[in-house]
């Protein structure tokens, strides 16, 4: 299968479904990971041309750990828009990964790029297909199934899906690792690190399992549905 996440900044995959990424990576699926904004404006000391350029660096090495195919979409941070030139350039990284399946951000986030990445991805998943809506990429194969990443500290999320991510925990600490500018932010902004967050949320999930670790999700649930938990890793498909 193809499987393509939706993230609206560098870091937000590894943190909300890394670790599932890489159950899907050890299957042998091929896994894309879209960015839609540049991460300029997380930095408390660095240019935005910058610190743009280090998280893109951060995020092409986090995708190779995975063997990803990374899509910059490169949009300025804090400034994502459901506007027609946003809408091509999802479609066209939904068209280029043709996935089964999409990993994206819950509409009811914390960050306003967060919320504006889930609806436009969700908009294009069924004009993705559509062949008359003209981008620079052919249309899809097919309409992907949609899961809903859990929010950021998993605050106000109702898991449906949960997926034990204990035996790849790993993994995904050195992928989000790989963002080492954003542990110096995060400690100024927030207060807390970046692996501090991701850790303190994967055991909190994994209680609901009994499993050291998990990720969380929800599906879809509009016309057409396209299956269902049977999608994830280690589920019978």
């Amino acid at each position: 299968m193809n499987v393509l996440a939706i993230g609206a900044h560098p870091d937000d995959i590894e943190i909300l479904c890394g670790g599932t990424l890489a159950l899907y990576a050890e299957e042998g699926h091929s896994i894309f990971t879209a960015v839609a904004t540049d991460g300029s404006v997380g930095t408390p000391d660095l240019t935005k041309a910058e610190i743009s350029a280090i998280r893109r660096q951060e995020q092409e090495a986090s995708a190779a750990l995975l063997g990803a195919t990374l899509i910059w979409m490169g949009f300025e941070d804090e400034w994502l828009f459901n506007d027609r030139p946003t809408r091509t350039a999802f479609l066209d990284a939904i068209r280029q990964a043709d996935p089964d399946i999409m990993f994206v951000h819950s509409p009811n986030d914390y960050i306003a790029d967060h919320r504006v990445a889930s609806q436009i991805a969700t908009d294009c998943r069924i004009p993705a297909s559509v062949r008359l809506v003209e981008t620079a990429l052919p249309a899809c194969s097919k309409i992907p199934h949609v899961f809903f990443m859990d929010n950021v500290a998993g605050i106000d999320f109702s898991p449906e899906h949960y997926v034990d991510i204990s035996s790849v925990l790993p993994r995904k600490a050195e992928m989000l690792a790989c963002h080492k500018s954003q542990e110096i932010w995060m400690q100024q902004a927030y207060g807390e690190s970046l692996s501090g967050i991701m850790l303190r949320n994967a055991r909190h999930r994994g209680l609901a399992i009994n499993a050291e670790a998990a990720e969380a999700f929800r599906s879809l649930r509009t016309y057409p549905v396209t299956r269902g938990d049977d999608l994830l890793p280690g589920r019978a498909r």
